[in-house]
């Protein structure tokens, strides 16, 4: 092999070489981040294909707040609630500031660290506006859009008495 073929090789090495380290560095970083999220059913039960989350692991978990579960300490900003959807309830445990948004019977999303199998020390939690909220363009542009469509349903039922 010539010199000249052999500095052409060793390049292309060293580029690949680097080009592998990067994406596995990529790919190890974004593992170290993916939280997972979970409903309260699927934290207890698992997930369909039977993954549980360990002890230890950061994960998100959405829900409803369960009525008359909001604890508040009176000394600090520590908070605990229920987060229940159809199955059994888990218990957030958070200290800060919660959302303005947030209330007994309101949807939540909390991101935290799970202490036990069924607590979580939060370190984030994110309420869930009213999902019957729509911007007013959003609206109007709907109500143009199914006023056609009514009226042609009306037309088309009271034809076929």
């Amino acid at each position: 092999m010539n010199p000249r073929r052999k500095k052409r090789l060793g390049v292309i090495l060293a580029i690949f070489i680097g080009v592998s380290a990067t994406i596995g560095l990529i790919l190890y970083a974004l593992n170290q981040n993916m939280d997972l999220f979970y409903t309260p059913t699927e934290l207890v039960y698992g997930k369909q294909d039977g993954a549980k989350p360990e002890v230890g692991q950061r994960l998100r978990i959405g829900g409803m707040v369960v009525e008359g579960s909001v604890r508040r300490d009176p000394q600090s900003l520590r908070v605990s609630f229920d987060l229940a959807d159809v199955g059994p309830k888990v218990t957030i445990v958070y200290d800060g500031i919660l959302p303005d948004l947030f209330r007994e019977g309101q949807g939540i999303v909390a991101q935290g660290v799970l202490t036990d199998a069924t607590t979580i020390e939060a370190f984030e939690v994110l309420a869930k506006h009213d999902e019957e909220y729509m911007p007013s363009e959003v609206a109007e542009a709907m109500k143009k859009t199914h006023e056609p469509l009514q009226y042609s349903t009306e037309q088309t039922q009271g034809s076929g008495q």
